[in-house]
């Protein structure tokens, strides 16, 4: 697994680390109306997975609303936010930041998706910091673990590996 640190403190993930070439694991998360959510319900899509600890932290805001700016550039993809956060949370949140591209998910009932991509970070029960993009054949075209949880991902490089997905 990829050395993760959260506030500069070394965590320890559960699960596979999942690497360019995956097939991408199945997961089921919840909607911010609490209907359950899995990866195949998004199949024949391309996905870009924003991955984020909590969504009321600066960072995560950013990133959050930075994916749902780029949306407008990706209309062929299906840009889904999971963190563990309460549904609730979220659409609080998402309702006051005007967030209306991006679908935020929760993981916080069985870190489902956190267990099955290896972001889940054992002391926190938080999410670690990662993007992950899936092709419409279920196939995963890029990886990024966020090897410090409270520092921005590369947007640019997902983004581009999102645009270039099929």
């Amino acid at each position: 697994m990829p050395a993760i640190t959260f506030k500069g403190k070394p965590v320890t993930l559960i699960g596979p680390e999942i690497k360019v070439g995956d097939r991408a694991p199945d997961f089921t998360v919840l909607a911010n109306d609490l209907t359950p959510v899995t990866l195949s319900d998004t199949k024949g899509q391309v996905r870009l997975i924003s991955v984020i600890p909590s969504i009321d932290t600066g960072v995560c805001d950013a990133q959050t609303r930075r994916f749902n700016e780029e949306a407008a550039n990706l209309p062929n993809v299906k840009i889904l936010t999971i963190s563990a956060d309460l549904p609730f949370a979220q659409k609080r949140w998402c309702g006051a930041a005007g967030i209306d591209k991006v679908q935020t998910l929760s993981d916080h009932r069985e870190l489902s998706f956190g267990k099955a991509y290896g972001v889940a970070i054992e002391e926190l029960r938080l999410l670690a910091r990662s993007i992950f993009v899936i092709d419409s054949n279920d196939t995963v075209t890029y990886v990024e673990y966020v090897s410090e949880s409270t520092s921005h991902p590369n947007y640019e490089a997902a983004i581009e590996a999102a645009r270039a997905a099929r």
